[in-house]
């Protein structure tokens, strides 16, 4: 398995990364705790030390998950946690949707983080991430100046930004790539979703700093397990994809040279988001043991070509208009699936 750094830290991490809602949560379907914890014993020993979990995943599940499986060895795996959810505040509406009520205030900042390292059972956090911050957030000198104190306190490493979990957020990225404190930002990129990261990437590259990319498989599409004739119920996260925006990335798919080089169409999806300068981990969703050793493989696979990286770009291109999103910006969207 190949590891990547952090740029502008001393954090490295493993090219392929687990990322822990897809155990923690039910979005997925694993509801089984020894599966669960099995998976993420199994990705360690097959190279995976990157691991990315949020407080909000399964009311701390996901972060006590990683407290079992890799007590007594925890200087051995690197761990990505996100805060900004209120747990115990009420529900409300926003466009449609019933999100969490977020809190930035210093104060919820510092008991997020203590309770996340009591989960955790360790005393530092590598990489905190604002989870689905909005701008006030990314422009909140308060809320900055307590991460900084944290980091002088040693209780976390590095600084992140979790973006999404809808394809839009371009502001809000553009605007944390410029915050000294800010060591990578965390997006979707994938070889159907392409925007806004085509605008982050490379601002985020000339800032020098790393990006994590999740969704690689545009929820599984690009891996094989979508099935157009289920479009599953709502216990499983893709419900909230559009019908239509799902048809239309199976007729890129179609066009797409995922199959070749002895690589399963799982594997060059994750090679795609692996390309551009400064992806520093991708993370894929793991929910079977065959899945795992598929996806883990990836990380010992030759790059795309640059002739393959091309003609993917032209096949985004001819099927563009079909893939476009709901929200093209910022702001105002809403925030279906907590991720």
């Amino acid at each position: 398995m190949r590891k990547r750094r952090v740029q502008g830290t001393d954090i490295i991490i493993s090219e392929v990364g687990f990322g822990v809602w897809s155990v923690a949560t039910t979005w997925w379907g694993v509801r089984d705790e020894a599966l669960a914890r099995n998976l993420l014993a199994a990705a360690y020993d097959l190279g995976i030390t990157f691991f990315d979990t949020a407080d909000i995943y399964g009311a701390g599940r996901g972060e006590t998950l990683l407290a079992e499986v890799f007590a007594g060895r925890r200087d051995r795996v690197v761990i990505a946690t996100k805060f900004g959810y209120d747990f115990d505040g009420q529900r409300g509406p926003r466009s449609g949707q019933r999100e969490l009520p977020q809190n930035w205030s210093p104060a919820f900042v510092r008991r997020a983080v203590e309770a996340s390292l009591q989960r955790l059972g360790t005393d530092y956090i590598d990489i905190y991430q604002l989870h689905n911050p909005r701008m006030e957030a990314i422009t909140d000198a308060s809320l900055w100046h307590e991460l900084s104190r944290l980091q002088t306190e040693g209780k976390i490493r590095a600084i992140g930004v979790a973006l999404g979990p809808d394809i839009g957020w371009r502001d809000e990225g553009l605007a944390a790539l410029r915050l000294d404190g800010l060591a990578l930002l965390q997006i979707i990129y994938n070889a159907i979703e392409r925007e806004p990261a085509e605008d982050l990437l490379p601002a985020a590259a000339a800032a020098g700093r790393s990006c994590i990319v999740r969704v690689p498989h545009a929820s599984g599409i690009l891996d094989g397990s979508y099935d157009p004739e289920r479009h599953f119920d709502r216990s499983d996260h893709r419900s909230h994809r559009p019908r239509e925006w799902m048809r239309a990335g199976l007729a890129v798919r179609d066009n797409l040279p995922l199959g070749g080089g002895g690589r399963t169409m799982g594997q060059a999806a994750m090679l795609f988001s692996l390309a551009p300068t400064g992806v520093a981990s991708v993370l894929p969703n793991i929910t079977t043991f065959d899945n795992l050793k598929e996806f883990a493989a990836a990380g010992d696979l030759a790059p795309l070509e640059p002739e393959e990286l091309a003609h993917l770009r032209q096949v985004w291109q001819d099927h563009r208009d079909n893939l476009r999103q709901p929200f093209s910006d910022s702001s105002s969207k809403p925030t279906p699936v907590v991720r």
